[in-house]
């Protein structure tokens, strides 16, 4: 048994015990949803291309189901939800995936992935006390160099048609 199928069935395990102690039913659909998160879905997904890639995958699901399952592994904590600005959630698996911070462009809105240790050590971590953690993101904002040199380019033209 390979690593990600070692994580998928923990994620299912952990996922069966959730629905189990809470008394939700344990539905093929909502295991489906989650095993297409663990298995196709890498870095960050809205709830639409979540569901375009399933259908793609040919599995029938509503978007009610969907929507309802995600808040689900929200609950459970196999699924992390970001807000990076936009009007649209973004979601990311929560197992499998190191700690790492998103870098945000306020202007054309890409998000980046950046590990970078040196932010938040294990060393700091341990200073924080009654405290465990499990997970950590950062969000910096700025402005990419694409949307900077466009910006640059728009500020020159500008001061030609001044002239």
């Amino acid at each position: 048994m390979d690593s990600n199928q070692k994580l998928r069935k923990q994620v299912k395990d952990e996922f069966m015990n959730y629905l189990t102690l809470r008394k939700h039913r344990r539905t093929p659909e909502r295991f489906a949803i989650l095993d297409h998160i663990y298995s196709s879905t890498k870095g960050h997904f809205d709830m639409d291309s979540l569901y375009k890639s399933m259908i793609e995958s040919n599995f029938r699901v509503s978007r009610a189901t969907l929507y309802n399952t995600i808040d689900l592994l929200l609950d459970c904590g196999l699924v992390v939800k970001h807000q990076f600005g936009a009007n649209v959630s973004k979601y990311e698996r929560k197992y499998g995936n190191e700690n790492h911070d998103h870098i945000i462009c306020t202007v054309c809105g890409t998000v980046w992935e950046a590990k970078n240790e040196a932010f938040f050590t294990s060393v700091q971590q341990k200073k924080i006390k009654k405290f465990t953690v499990h997970y950590y993101s950062m969000y910096i904002y700025g402005i990419c160099s694409k949307c900077s040199h466009a910006k640059k380019m728009e500020l020159r033209k500008l001061k030609k048609a001044d002239k």
